[in-house]
């Protein structure tokens, strides 16, 4: 952990929003250069959940259809 010097000075507000804006401004960075990772990832789970969705609905909707056979006389 980081130990913050004052040199016998009070910390005042400009200091301490310097302080926040910097730390900040490096997490915005890290999440910026990671966007394009999170969306594709995004993407792509959200394909997969859709899919098996789809699929899964599609095997219930066969199990509970009904199969008629219709002849003529």
């Amino acid at each position: 952990m980081a130990v913050a010097t004052t040199n016998g000075r009070r910390i005042t507000r400009a200091d301490l929003e310097s302080a926040f804006a910097q730390a900040l401004g490096v997490g915005e960075e890290k999440v910026q250069s990671k966007l394009p990772q999170i969306v594709v990832a995004a993407a792509a789970v959200t394909v997969t959940v859709l899919a098996l969705t789809y699929m899964a609905g599609r095997r219930r909707g066969r199990k509970r259809s009904a199969v008629l056979e219709i002849r003529r006389l």
